[in-house]
């Protein structure tokens, strides 16, 4: 299973996202932002030295973190020195070493984000309820429809309402978890923790858990 979390819109809380559906869905989680990474950073080789050739995907993965990572590199140099289009093939050996992949692609809609839709079997979209966030978001779904990757859940960051969710699922075409804004999940990132592991009984832990079900349940259906 390769599942790739994607949002149109930078800052929409994607990368939180990622990081605590791989923690709930004991998942490997690939941060492909290869200009500007956002997960927890890990020492010895990462993606850009996989893309570049000096490294194996799964040497790459480090295991010994909260949630098993394939971190990426943060320095100029090293983001120019990839090839963007090994990404597909890195991901398929992750996934065939570990089983479970998530793909924390970048923001935008650019030929990276593509790559991850790609090599994805289907994609959750994270947006929030800030009307430029909800157009790019549109934009995005048009994308992952484009490359086939079914798109299986919205998640709604910062909802404050009902009846956003109700118009975002009418408008996406695919069901929409809310997720509040939860200071306990932002500590709990801040920290390199998934919020299941920082804070196990609070009702942020839960949702999360929520959401990985679904996940789940729509990708087994």
């Amino acid at each position: 299973m390769i599942l790739a979390v994607t949002g149109g819109k930078g800052g929409v809380g994607k990368s939180t996202v990622a990081y605590n559906l791989a923690a709930a869905l004991d998942a490997v989680v690939v941060d492909a932002d290869l200009g500007m990474a956002d997960l927890p950073a890990a020492r010895g080789p990462d993606l850009h030295d996989v893309l570049a050739g000096r490294a194996a995907p799964v040497e790459a993965v480090r295991e010994d973190t909260p949630v098993a990572i394939l971190p990426c590199g943060r320095s100029l140099a090293g983001a120019r020195a990839v090839e963007p289009t090994r990404l597909v093939a890195a991901v398929e050996s992750v996934a065939a070493e570990y089983g479970r992949v998530v793909v924390d692609c970048p923001a935008g809609l650019g030929g990276d984000v593509g790559l991850g839709l790609c090599v994805a079997d289907a994609c959750v979209l994270v947006t929030t309820p800030a009307e430029p966030a909800v157009a790019n978001a549109v934009r995005a779904r048009a994308l992952a429809r484009e490359l086939d990757a079914g798109l299986v859940r919205i998640v709604l960051n910062r909802a404050t309402d009902d009846g956003t969710v109700d118009a975002l699922a009418r408008e996406l075409g695919a069901p929409v978890t809310a997720l509040p804004e939860s200071a306990t999940l932002a500590d709990a990132q801040a920290r390199g923790q998934p919020v299941t592991q920082a804070a196990p009984d609070s009702e942020v832990a839960g949702q999360v858990e929520r959401l990985a079900a679904a996940v789940q349940s729509s990708l087994s259906a």
